[in-house]
Formats: structure tokens, C-alpha cells, sequence
């Protein structure tokens, strides 16, 4: 039992490192596939951090709807990628609603279920254990950092909307034929409904039973008061990774905090020296 506990504490910790962690790195990152990479990450820390509380019902169920929603991500990337010179910078894009209005909305359907917008297939699962880890007590410091985790994944895919979407014209070449190509258009089209549809569908599906929650006010609504705070601070602070004084931070955050090296790239390295 001790070491049961002890191992769910461990996975705890690191579920909710590994939501901090890639949320902070996807801020400064401008690749575009690296920023939906992150994303995925953070949405796996979340399933970790179900597991560690024993809801693998959640994590099972959160693995579905993030499956559908973020092959939607990942195909409206690739169409854009396509489409703007084979480039992945979003420094370069800016704008791309006139050239791209299908996958502008595809896309920004996937990042709002991303980040759990109710009634889309991302809020079923994030709500259901955002509440329920509101009724452990593991202290106030689990609930507030998974609640900055929540916010981060917000201010990210809004910094990641504004640079593609709506903020000013980067300068790169960009074509529209994309949109006019079938084969393209049509997976998109059918995992955007899948996007709209899943989550009730495979809620009802994993959970026939309806339950009620009960918290209080206050932790009811911290998600949503974390996501509206996300949402202004990244709306004040646009040119927050532009400036100069975040530098360090920014090749910091580059570097995914020395991990890589310290995990694999320092240990290949050595061997393949000897080899």
C-alpha cells in the first residue's frame, strides 16, 4: 500500500512537471510542428496526472477525444506548411485566414477542444478530471499548478492562433490552392465533425451512468477563471517572446530545458565517440 502511494505521488509529480514544462517551452517555440509536438505532451502529462490519481477510465477516455482532435491539428499543419513554401515558422505566416478560411476554422476548432471550450470533445474529458482531481486532497499546490497548466495550454494555442491567423503578414509566400484539393480538404471537413461530436458520443459510450459533481464555487470555476487570465495576459503581452530582456529564457525554454541532452543527445554522444 505504502509503495503504491509512493509510486502514484512519483507519477504525481511528474505528470504535472511534464504539463509545466511543455507549456512553458511551447510559449517561446515558433516551429509549428515543435508547438503541436509540445501540445501532445502536455495532453499526455495530463493523462499521467488522471493515472496517478486512479482514474484510468479518464485517461483511457481523455486518449480518445485528444486522439481525434489533434490528428485534425497536426493535418490543418500540414496543409499550411504545404501551402506557405514548405516553411514551419509562424514568424513567416500572419494573415493566413484570407488565403486559408477552411483550415483557419478546422484548425482553430481543434485548438479551442484543445483547451477544453465546452461542448467540444476536448471539455469532456479535461472537465471531467480537472473536477474530479479537485476532490483529492493532495494539497493546494497540485490543484494550483495543474490549473497554470490549463492556462498555459491557452495562452500557447492563442499566441499560436494570433502569429498564423490574424496577426500581420511575416513575409512568407503563401498559396491557397490547397483548399481546392480534395484529398486534402475532405479528412479535415470529416475530423472537424468528429471534433464537435466525439466527446458526448464517447462519453455516453465510457460512462453510461450519469454522476454528479459537487465543489465549491470557487474551484468550479478556477478553470475557467485560469483561461480567461491566460486569454488576457496573451493578448497584453504579444510581443512577449519578441523582445530582447526574454532572450535567455527563450533559449532556455529552446533547449527543452537541457533535457534532451541530459537524456539522450549526452549519452549517444559519448558512445558513439567509442564506437
Amino acid at each position: 500500500f505504502i509503495l503504491g502511494e509512493t509510486c502514484s505521488a512519483l507519477l504525481l509529480f511528474i505528470s504535472i512537471m511534464t504539463m509545466f514544462m511543455s507549456g512553458v517551452v511551447a510559449i517561446f517555440e515558433y516551429d509549428l510542428k515543435k508547438i503541436i509536438a509540445l501540445s501532445t505532451l502536455s495532453q499526455l502529462g495530463m493523462m499521467m496526472f488522471s493515472i496517478s490519481l486512479g482514474l484510468y477510465e479518464l485517461a483511457f477516455f481523455h486518449l480518445l477525444t485528444h486522439a481525434l482532435f489533434k490528428a485534425l491539428l497536426f493535418l490543418c499543419a500540414g496543409i499550411l506548411i504545404h501551402g506557405a513554401g514548405n516553411t514551419q515558422d509562424i514568424r513567416s505566416f500572419g494573415g493566413l485566414s484570407l488565403n486559408f478560411p477552411l483550415v483557419t476554422v478546422c484548425m482553430n476548432l481543434a485548438n479551442l477542444s484543445l483547451c477544453g471550450v465546452p461542448f467540444l470533445a476536448g471539455f469532456y474529458s479535461k472537465d471531467l478530471i480537472v473536477e474530479l482531481a479537485c476532490q483529492y486532497s493532495w494539497g493546494i499546490f497540485v490543484l494550483l499548478m495543474m490549473f497554470i497548466c490549463l492556462g498555459l495550454t491557452v495562452l500557447y494555442s492563442v499566441r499560436l492562433t494570433y502569429l498564423s491567423f490574424v496577426g500581420p503578414y511575416g513575409g512568407g509566400t503563401s498559396i491557397s490552392v490547397c483548399e481546392s484539393d480534395y484529398s486534402l480538404v475532405g479528412p479535415v471537413v470529416i475530423l472537424s465533425f468528429t471534433s464537435l461530436v466525439s466527446g458526448p458520443i464517447l462519453s455516453w459510450l465510457n460512462f453510461p451512468a450519469p454522476v454528479l459533481i459537487f465543489l465549491p464555487v470557487f474551484l468550479k470555476w478556477g478553470a475557467l477563471f485560469f483561461v480567461g487570465v491566460s486569454l488576457l495576459v496573451m493578448l497584453s503581452l504579444q510581443g512577449l517572446t519578441y523582445s530582447y530582456k526574454w532572450g535567455a529564457v527563450s533559449k532556455f525554454s529552446g533547449l527543452m530545458w537541457f533535457l534532451p541532452w541530459l537524456t539522450g543527445q549526452g549519452f549517444s554522444m559519448k558512445t558513439l565517440k567509442n564506437a
